[in-house]
């Protein structure tokens, strides 16, 4: 049975550890987290796990950081490329429906 996720969405890896591989401060990250600009899961003992795409999302925001982007400014090209992608899937499923319904395959 194919996984849910990637290897690279499963939130297994300790704040430790993405301290050691994007060099931020504990302080950095939970203040990201605080600006909404990255969602760790919380284990049940309340420790947070990140993703590797969590820690390459915390490399480009620390980039932008260091050009003077505000993370304001960062949050809100967030919230423009998901509406993007979410457009982008929605548009994909109804062509497959429209494909579906109509015979028209793809070789």
């Amino acid at each position: 049975m194919a996984n849910e996720f990637s290897y690279k969405d499963k939130k297994v890896i300790t704040i430790g550890i993405v301290k050691e591989l994007t060099g931020l401060s504990e302080r950095q990250i939970r203040y990201y987290e605080e600006r909404k600009l990255i969602f760790p899961e919380r284990t049940s003992g309340g420790s947070r796990r990140y993703s590797f795409a969590d820690v390459e999302q915390l490399v480009e925001i620390a980039n932008k950081i260091e050009d003077g982007v505000q993370t304001y400014e960062i949050r809100q090209e967030m919230i423009r490329e998901k509406k993007r992608n979410d457009e982008a899937a929605h548009k994909k499923m109804i062509q497959g429906q429209l494909n579906a319904r109509f015979g028209v395959r793809k070789y």
